[in-house]
C-alpha cells in the first residue's frame, strides 16, 4: 500500500510541475514561434542579431548570417548592435 502511496503522490508533483512549466511559457514567444522576419520588422535599426545559435547582419537590407554552431540551443533573437550606438 505504502508503494502504491508514493507512486501515486510521484505522479501528482510532477503533473504539478508539467501544467506549472507550460503556464509560463505561453507568456513568451518560444524560439520556434519567433521567425527571423518577425524580429526584423519588430526591431527596426538592428543592425546586428543573434539567437546563440547564428550572428546576423543586416547587409542591404537583407540577414546575413554565420552557419549554426554545433549543438546550439536556439533562443529568441536579441538585437547586438543598433543603428542609433
Amino acid at each position: 500500500m505504502s508503494l502504491l502511496r508514493n507512486f501515486i503522490f510521484t505522479a501528482v508533483a510532477v503533473l504539478s510541475l508539467s501544467v506549472a512549466n507550460g503556464s509560463m511559457a505561453a507568456d513568451a514567444p518560444s524560439a520556434e514561434e519567433q521567425s527571423m522576419a518577425d524580429f526584423i520588422k519588430t526591431t527596426p535599426g538592428c543592425l546586428e542579431f543573434s539567437d546563440q545559435c547564428s550572428i546576423c547582419a543586416m547587409v542591404d537590407g537583407k540577414a546575413e548570417c554565420s552557419t549554426p554552431k554545433i549543438a546550439c540551443v536556439k533562443k529568441p533573437y536579441v538585437c547586438t548592435k543598433r543603428a542609433d550606438n
